[in-house]
C-alpha cells in the first residue's frame, strides 16, 4: 500500500511541477498583464494543489491540514488575481489586443470612467 501512495505521490508531484512550469513560461511570454494573470493565476493553483496531494499520501495524518490549505488556495488564488486584474484595468494598464471590453462598457453605463 505504501508503495502505491508512492506512486501516486511521484505522479502528483510531477504533474503539478509541470503546471507551475507552465504558469512561469506563461508570465514570461505573454504579453499584458490580464493575460500573465490568468496564466499565473490557474495554472499555478493547480500546480500547488497537486503538490499539496502528493504531500498528503506520503505523510501520514496530514489530510486535514492539507484539505484546508487546499480549499482556501482555490477560494483566495481566483480572488487574488481578479482583484490585481480590476486594479490594473482602474489604473489604466493598456491590454494587448482588447477584442472585447466588457468592462469599459458597463463603466460608461454607470457613469463611472477608467481614468
Amino acid at each position: 500500500m505504501t508503495t502505491i501512495l508512492e506512486i501516486l505521490a511521484i505522479i502528483a508531484i510531477t504533474i503539478g511541477t509541470a503546471f507551475t512550469v507552465i504558469g512561469v513560461i506563461g508570465f514570461h511570454r505573454l504579453p499584458d498583464v490580464y493575460t500573465r494573470l490568468h496564466a499565473t493565476g490557474k495554472v499555478g493553483v493547480f500546480g500547488v494543489v497537486l503538490l499539496l496531494s502528493a504531500t498528503a499520501l506520503v505523510t501520514s495524518g496530514a489530510w486535514s491540514k492539507v484539505l484546508v490549505l487546499i480549499a482556501l488556495l482555490l477560494i483566495v488564488g481566483p480572488v487574488t488575481a481578479h482583484a490585481l486584474s480590476s486594479a490594473a484595468y482602474r489604473l489604466g494598464v493598456p491590454m494587448q489586443s482588447p477584442h472585447r471590453d466588457d468592462l469599459q462598457a458597463m463603466m460608461h453605463q454607470d457613469g463611472r470612467s477608467t481614468e
